[in-house]
């Protein structure tokens, strides 16, 4: 119920039978497993699979064969974590064990940080966020076990924030963000102090899909 207009008929476009159920990912995703069993089917987890891990790690590889140094930090939004997860993993891999991950959430949807607050995995009782593609109440079991693992920071920003951060993400590179990812861009844009202390940061810009000019200036304009 909370995806967009704009994502719906994307979706509907591509020629898929769009149900739409849920006031947040997890009771969608609760349909979702019961009404595969029902019908049959193959169920595709979003972000809580080993496979969506391993995808997601070759961002590190690319970074990691494209960057001529290291970087002191790395920026990364945190919904269900299965990002969080395979940029976790990849930087494992590449011996970056001690760099420490900078993990982006929007009020409303810190499931991570809340986990990570009261050292066990916690549910949030709602999304409270336009951020939706943040929104899982629970983070995956292998991110919050990952973010005990490796030094892993948490950063809760607002969505006004967030969608700032989206639009002059937009004036300065020309490229259209949703605000999940303008989560991460926010510490560059608004939270700068929190980066004082690295050199150079490898911010994970994750995607847009969610998202054009014109939604991002509605957002804007209801957040003020």
């Amino acid at each position: 119920e909370s995806t967009s207009q704009m994502a719906r008929d994307r979706i509907a476009a591509e020629g898929a039978e769009l149900i739409i159920h849920g006031a947040s990912w997890d009771e969608t995703d609760t349909f979702a497993r019961t009404l595969v069993e029902k019908v049959g089917g193959a169920y595709v987890p979003p972000f809580d699979h080993p496979a969506i891990w391993r995808g997601n790690a070759t961002v590190i590889d690319e970074a990691a064969a494209q960057c001529p140094t290291r970087p002191d930090a790395v920026i990364v939004s945190v919904g269900g974590g299965g990002l969080f997860c395979g940029v976790v993993d990849g930087m494992q891999r590449h011996g970056w064990v001690d760099i420490p991950v900078l993990a982006a959430e929007t009020i409303g949807a810190e499931s991570l940080a809340a986990s990570l607050r009261a050292g066990e995995r916690v549910t949030l009782p709602e999304i409270r966020s336009i951020a939706s593609t943040l929104g899982a109440r629970t983070v995956a079991a292998r991110a919050f076990e990952l973010a005990q693992q490796h030094p892993t920071f948490p950063v809760v920003v607002s969505d006004a924030d967030a969608v700032d951060a989206c639009l002059r993400f937009a004036a300065d590179q020309r490229v259209i963000v949703e605000p999940a990812c303008g989560a991460s861009l926010a510490m560059l844009y608004r939270h700068a102090d929190l980066l004082a202390p690295y050199a150079s940061v490898l911010v994970i810009v994750c995607g847009g899909a969610g998202a054009d000019l014109h939604q991002l200036l509605r957002w804007q304009a209801a957040l003020v």
